[in-house]
């Protein structure tokens, strides 16, 4: 009787590390309806409720981030390394793990460790163009390393060996026909006939600096209707966000708000404020030009949905990797790249206007990015695995 794939996934922090996580998960259930999947996090990040969301259980350890801004506190990094590392150890034995996965961030640290601990195969994916810290320190622990994108390989120990896979998104992506669900997505936003779509996707928590520039530019495009703003805010942005429209005459009032739109903007909001895209698909498919943060696993999505975007790199990523995120797509002329301290409604709205004049030029941009492994990154991660575990493969093995 064959033992069933059991797998243990080491992501969490940000959405970065946990939807390609997740999106392993998924194509690991693809090739194994029986396999049994659990992911490793803490406390803190969003993997609380992202993964158990997603159908699958979540294993908290105590670990601390990789950050030199803790000051004296980083010299816990080694203790907490080794107590998280034993607390991951002591899961995988529960959970008689064949293979640890880590997705990078300092929550999936632990995993690698526990993994080394329990003698486990292991194996790390990479998804930025300069790999963070915890990636860098797990890379020395494990002979299998895998990357989004090739000029990872030098900035990690032992990269030489790295297999190029992609950036595993999920399956609603990698096969997103977007002029077949438009339609569907126009209806699903409630967007006005004609209107261009203008997408400010701030990352899973939000980005202020983008949510202060899309309501300037809802007031500045106040009352036009060839153009229409969704700007995702994150739930703890979203009350204000919506005050902020409806008192600059941009945008409707919420359910169950008691205050009324201005009588000037006759032709109907320019702008609506969500607090997060449960169907990406759908915020893709509606949009004519992104405007968001330049995390990996965005990369990944706009170079294979082919959506054209503006790019805002977040300052003070660690090694600036989303700025080196940013140039895969803007060195190709499939994105511009906005400096943070530029982007002001003024400076978006210069931007933008001509592009929205413009789709052909949207749609040269559309094509311009290579689209690389990402559609397929999930399931080649996945065969890596597999192989890892002992279990037969469905597909052909692949070479970097």
């Amino acid at each position: 009787m064959r033992t069933p794939l059991s797998v243990v996934i080491g992501a969490g922090g940000t959405g970065g590390h946990i939807y390609p996580g997740l999106a392993l998960a998924e194509a690991l259930r693809r090739a194994d309806p029986d396999a049994v999947i659990s992911f490793i996090g803490t406390e803190r990040g969003l993997e609380t409720t992202l993964i158990p969301a997603a159908g699958y259980r979540l294993h908290t350890v105590d670990m601390i981030p990789f950050d030199p801004a803790l000051g004296a506190k980083r010299f816990l990094l080694p203790a907490a390394l080794l107590r998280s590392g034993a607390q991951a150890r002591a899961v995988l034995r529960r959970q008689q793990a064949q293979v640890v996965v880590g997705m990078g961030g300092y929550p999936s640290a632990p995993a690698i460790v526990g993994a080394k601990m329990a003698g486990l195969p292991s194996v790390i994916h990479e998804s930025n163009a300069v790999p963070g810290r915890a990636n860098q320190f797990a890379a020395r622990l494990t002979e299998h390393l895998t990357v989004a994108f090739d000029g990872s390989r030098a900035h990690l120990s032992g990269g030489e060996r790295a297999l190029t896979v992609g950036m595993p998104i999920a399956a609603s992506l990698a096969a997103l026909d977007r002029p077949a669900l438009r339609e569907e997505a126009r209806r699903a936003f409630g967007i006005p006939d004609g209107a261009r779509v203008v997408l400010f996707n701030g990352g899973s928590l939000g980005a202020a600096r983008l949510t202060a520039a899309a309501v300037g530019l809802a007031a500045r495009w106040r009352g036009r209707g060839d153009v229409h703003l969704l700007i995702k805010t994150g739930p703890a942005a979203l009350a204000e966000t919506r005050r902020k429209l409806v008192d600059a005459g941009a945008g409707a009032v919420a359910r169950g708000e008691a205050r009324q739109q201005p009588a000037d903007a006759a032709s109907g909001p320019v702008a609506q404020a969500v607090p997060y895209l449960d169907r990406m698909d759908l915020a893709y498919a509606v949009a004519d030009l992104v405007v968001c943060r330049a995390g990996s696993a965005t990369i990944a999505e706009l170079a294979t949905t082919g959506v054209p975007a503006v790019l805002v790199p977040y300052p003070h990523a660690p090694g600036d990797h989303q700025t080196h995120n940013a140039r895969v797509l803007s060195d190709a002329g499939a994105a511009h790249l906005v400096p943070d301290a530029e982007t002001t409604a003024d400076r978006l709205a210069e931007l933008i206007d001509p592009l929205l004049a413009d789709p052909a030029r949207l749609a040269v941009m559309g094509r311009a990015a290579d689209p690389g492994n990402h559609a397929r990154a999930a399931d080649l991660l996945a065969e890596t695995v597999i192989r890892l575990a002992g279990q037969p493969t469905t597909t052909r093995e692949f070479t970097s």
